[in-house]
């Protein structure tokens, strides 16, 4: 069936309903909303899945894979690597958030700032280290030792100071993660989320060593995605089993530096923001990815877009907050 088909056909069911007097499903009453014409009408954009009090509101994919089938998730996988931080620290794998990044790793005092750096700087990407993403990110790939080249001597700036938005901070992170609790990020991604939501999370890159890269390249099914944001929306529930702790959500969605593209604030790895001005955290990565939570609402929105073309906020991404905007409106 044609993609204008399947519309007119949900048209004239949601008609005949009307016409005899019955009830309209849910997912039939979206199909009516302008939002979802919208958001159709964005070639760049793959799937769209809103739920509102834990129920399916709509889900449809317009392009790309489908629902059901892994998607690269780009830099939503920073937020997703911040959960399994707050899951590591509750099980004493790592002692909070204060905790020295460099004696996770192994590795020798080095003089200079790179000591004082901690979990919670690379969390809020206050880490001060030099920056890999953007014009940058190439480069850094293609070194022998994607560690090092983070940690490279002379950083930016120092822990805790300005917002740096790097890939690095966040491989550095998720090594000190598979240091400290001797597994790959691969197998705590599986075990922390994958498993206990019933979830698919699929192998990923991985650098010259062999460490999954922390903070990029997660691959999850749009499903799967929207499956995680419910569960923070839940405060970090799922099916009575206690998921994330709920004290690492609260903690991790309290402003500490803001973003100098987008202006919005951010948390341990949340953007923090209004729509509708209702309070919301959203997790955003390169070409379109989002997932989004607000709970005042009770909704959660999940976005998945092609990888390979950019999302800037004054172009595509912000054609994504504007589209999340009127779907928080509508609710």
């Amino acid at each position: 069936m044609s993609q204008s088909s399947a519309v007119s056909r949900r048209a004239f069911l949601a008609t005949s309903a009307a016409a005899l007097g019955l009830p309209l499903a849910a997912p039939a009453l979206a199909q009516s909303r302008a939002w979802a014409g919208r958001a159709e009408g964005l070639d760049q954009l793959h799937a769209l899945l809103v739920w509102r009090g834990g129920a399916a509101l709509y889900e449809e994919a317009f392009r790309g894979p489908g629902l059901d089938r892994i998607a690269n998730v780009k830099s939503v996988s920073k937020t997703l690597v911040a959960l399994l931080t707050g899951i590591a620290i509750e099980q004493g794998e790592i002692g909070g958030v204060e905790a020295p990044v460099l004696p996770l790793l192994g590795r020798a005092p080095t003089g200079d700032s790179r000591d004082d750096l901690t979990v919670g700087d690379l969390l809020s990407m206050r880490g001060g280290l030099v920056r890999t993403s953007g014009a940058s990110y190439g480069a850094w790939v293609a070194s022998d030792n994607w560690l090092d080249s983070a940690l490279q001597l002379d950083p930016q700036a120092r822990p805790g100071g300005r917002f740096i938005y790097s890939t690095g901070g966040w491989h550095v992170l998720g090594a000190a993660l598979s240091a400290a609790t001797g597994e790959s990020l691969l197998s705590l991604a599986r075990s922390g989320l994958g498993d206990p939501l019933g979830i698919d999370v699929a192998p990923w890159v991985r650098d010259p060593q062999g460490r999954y890269l922390g903070g990029n390249d997660m691959g999850l099914t749009p499903r799967g995605l929207l499956r995680i944001g419910e569960m923070v929306r839940q405060n970090g529930g799922w099916q009575g089993r206690q998921v994330v702790p709920q004290r690492w959500i609260e903690t991790s969605w309290q402003p500490r530096a803001r973003s100098p593209f987008s202006g919005d604030q951010y948390g341990y790895g949340w953007f923090l923001t209004r729509f509708d001005g209702a309070q919301a955290a959203y997790a955003r990565g390169y070409g379109g990815q989002m997932l989004v939570v607000v709970p005042e609402r009770e909704m959660v929105i999940a976005i998945t877009s092609d990888p390979m073309r950019p999302a800037r906020s004054g172009g595509y991404f912000g054609d994504l907050r504007g589209l999340v905007d009127q779907i928080v409106s509508d609710a």
